[in-house]
């Protein structure tokens, strides 16, 4: 269900663009995100972090794009979140709290050079990510970027989630793969 709701937003995008056009999507990113927290504090009674600043990110650059008419600033929002997680998960490090430890730490112990691994891994995707979006959303027809923000990024970002869960699970000590049989 936690899943589902994670891609409300970005079905609800895709489809009123579909419909009728990237001003109209825009508004509805911003109400579907906005939907998307009340439902999550509704389930369970709390809210993450990442959706506040994708709330806040998407209200920002969704309200410029509506109020200028001017698809440039939903098209930034992309690379300005994806570079924002990049700097994050590298400041935290830097500093000697890993979010992606903090976050999974519990379910997954493994030695702390493997999460200097993972986090570096996702702050290199993350900045990839980012440029790469800039160059779809300039150089390519918006056509052509609503679909590679939808389902390019997702698509990527799912393969790199599960070939992180893999890397975490070959690092993880035997006789805690065997308390999961």
């Amino acid at each position: 269900m936690k899943q589902l709701l994670d891609f409300l937003p970005l079905v609800i995008f895709f489809i009123v663009y579909k419909t009728y056009d990237i001003y109209v999507a825009s508004g509805a990113l911003i109400a579907a995100t906005a939907l998307q927290l009340i439902i999550s504090y509704m389930l369970y009674k709390k809210l993450e972090k990442m959706h506040l600043i994708t709330f806040a990110m998407v209200t920002f650059f969704g309200s410029l794009t509506l109020i200028f008419h001017d698809d440039a600033f939903i098209k930034w929002k992309v690379t300005i979140v994806y570079l924002f997680f990049a700097i994050g998960l590298a400041v935290s490090h830097l500093m000697g709290k890993s979010l992606l430890k903090s976050m999974l730490g519990q379910e997954m112990q493994v030695p702390d050079k493997v999460w200097a691994n993972v986090t570096w891994y996702w702050v290199v995707f993350f900045a990839i990510c980012g440029i790469v979006n800039i160059y779809v959303a300039f150089s390519l027809p918006l056509e052509t970027w609503v679909n590679f923000k939808v389902f390019g990024l997702t698509a990527l970002t799912l393969v790199n989630t599960v070939a992180t869960v893999v890397y975490l699970f070959k690092h993880l000590p035997k006789d805690s793969l065997e308390d999961k049989k």
